[in-house]
């Protein structure tokens, strides 16, 4: 089971879903993932190509950018992993992934999910207009997901 996490209160909801549902469950395990959109527009080239001392000095920003949204990320992990863990779930069933480089969070976790032969997606429902009733993610989730049981929690 793959549940999909960033900083939205939903997110939790649905660890905590996953933790009340199937927490004592011998033979579950749970991909909790992270999908860090594109890069902010800060980093892109200026409109010229890069020489290879710009793009050396590029990618150490980057790369030190990179690190400093894991690292903000990983206390959500840690949360998450506590959640599971406190309702029965052995910790050693529980992994973590970070996905950089994604140009589109829906996509990435659909891919990540097949990759890593989830069964099942776990995702907050973190919109809440009328426009977009599941949210944006979370709706295309849902429409793409075939094969795949896709649960959305609010």
């Amino acid at each position: 089971m793959l549940i999909a996490l960033d900083e939205s209160p939903s997110a939790m909801k649905a660890v905590e879903y996953v933790a009340q549902q199937f927490g004592r469950s011998d033979d579950m395990e749970v991909s909790l993932v992270h999908v860090l959109p594109n890069l902010p527009a800060i980093f892109w080239d200026e409109g010229h190509i890069l020489s290879e001392s710009e793009k050396q000095d590029r990618k150490k920003v980057v790369d030190k950018w990179l690190l400093a949204q894991k690292a903000k990320i990983e206390p959500l992990f840690s949360k998450a992993a506590d959640m599971l863990a406190a309702k029965g779930m052995p910790t050693t069933r529980i992994r973590t992934k970070f996905v950089s480089d994604s140009t589109d969070v829906a996509d990435s976790i659909l891919e990540e999910a097949r990759d890593s032969d989830c069964r099942a997606i776990v995702v907050g429902r973190s919109h809440h207009s009328p426009k977009h009733v599941l949210g944006t993610v979370a709706g295309r989730i849902a429409g793409q997901g075939a094969g795949m049981v896709v649960t959305i929690v609010e």
